[in-house]
């Protein structure tokens, strides 16, 4: 399963452990055996690049939360549990819709609850297609 690409996808995932290589006192991120063993109904906060149409910038970067929904061969597969602010709501990227990441992505983490597990069940928004 393909990763998003900012080209194809107009939004990607940034790689927390490059941020944290870089400023390892100021950038904290989860130990890694905990990022690597997410379950469903966790929830796990990202970092993502986003294309915007606004003449004075074309990219935002939001941190938001997405809910594990399940283990992949390639990391997880989760659903958005932000609106992100930069674009207006659409039927591609929105809270709800389901993409793939891995643990070098996770930058926080958020342990799961009856309700969180209730949702990490329920049909996603708009299928990873990737």
């Amino acid at each position: 399963m393909r990763e998003p690409d900012f080209e194809i996808d107009g939004w990607c995932l940034e790689d927390g452990e490059a941020y944290h290589a870089e400023a390892p006192d100021t950038f904290w991120i989860p130990e890694r055996h905990r990022r690597q063993g997410l379950e469903a109904g966790d929830l796990a906060k990202l970092i993502f690049r986003i294309s915007v149409d606004n003449a004075d910038e074309n990219v935002s970067v939001e941190r938001m939360w997405v809910l594990v929904r399940e283990r992949t061969p390639d990391g997880y597969l989760g659903v958005l549990d932000n609106e992100p602010s930069a674009i207006a709501e659409n039927d591609e990227f929105w809270l709800g819709t389901e993409l793939p990441f891995s643990a070098k992505h996770v930058i926080d983490i958020e342990e799961r609850d009856a309700k969180t597990i209730a949702l990490a069940i329920a049909e996603p928004r708009t299928r990873w297609s990737g």
